[in-house]
């Protein structure tokens, strides 16, 4: 068993004794051990090869994604482990008065965005101009754009800005929750091979009885996730047994 991660906290990351942590990653290992996987190997990679390595057998799961359409035809998603607002790191004091996507088109800012992420499309989308986006390859990457003044904002999901912001209180950035009504909150999921079918109804399985329990709350609360962010991935059948 080899899971897939990207250096995003507080999804995952590495912390000051080197142990690899994050809501993603404890889920995961919440999910492995009921499952009785406790051989497992945790690795490392880059944005662009997470669904090519399910693909080629690098690794069996990855880190939490957006099930978009184009992602389906590639792999197979879990129920929904988050449900998120996306976010702007911007320079400490906003300069530019940046409020969301819609406020980047209009001031011709330049947008940061990790190539092939969901957010590139919400941003087409919301009217930002091809030339106004440099394609970067990882968030240490687009946070140093941000801190150099390459830049003016990086667009991903706002809890990773914040994640990033708390163990990185040095640098002269801060995060902007893009608005609702501009984007609603997205749902994030695990993502297994199309032909895992069998594992990935065993994880839903696990999923189903975990999410919005005590331990669970308890779990990614410690990264910065409430209640009300919890209750929107809770399975429907599940909402009103909340032990």
């Amino acid at each position: 068993m080899r899971f897939a991660y990207l250096i995003e906290p507080p999804f995952n990351y590495v912390d000051a004794s080197g142990h690899v942590t994050g809501c993603d990653v404890e889920v995961a290992r919440h999910v492995f051990s009921e499952l009785g996987i406790h051989n497992y190997q945790l690795v490392e990679t880059a944005f662009a090869d997470l669904l090519p390595g399910l693909c080629d057998g690098r690794w069996r799961m990855t880190t939490g994604l957006f099930g978009t359409d184009e992602r389906r035809d590639m792999a197979k998603f879990s129920l929904p482990i988050w449900a998120l607002p996306d976010g702007l790191l911007v320079a400490q004091g906003n300069p530019l008065g940046l409020s969301g996507y819609r406020s980047i088109a209009e001031s011709s800012g330049r947008l940061a965005v990790i190539r092939d992420q969901y957010q590139y499309r919400t941003a087409i989308e919301q009217g930002i101009a091809a030339d106004q986006l440099l394609m970067l390859e990882d968030y240490p990457e687009a946070a140093a754009a941000v801190r150099e003044g390459r830049v003016d904002a990086y667009a991903s999901v706002a809890m990773a800005h914040f994640g990033f912001i708390a163990q990185n209180p040095d640098w002269p950035v801060e995060g902007i929750a893009v608005p609702s009504e501009e984007k609603p909150p997205s749902f994030g999921a695990f993502a297994v091979a199309r032909h895992d079918a069998l594992f990935l109804k065993d994880v839903d399985t696990v999923l189903h009885e975990f999410l919005g329990s005590r331990s669970h709350r308890e779990m990614v609360g410690s990264f910065g996730f409430d209640d009300s962010q919890i209750d929107l991935v809770i399975p429907a059948t599940t909402q009103c047994a909340r032990p």
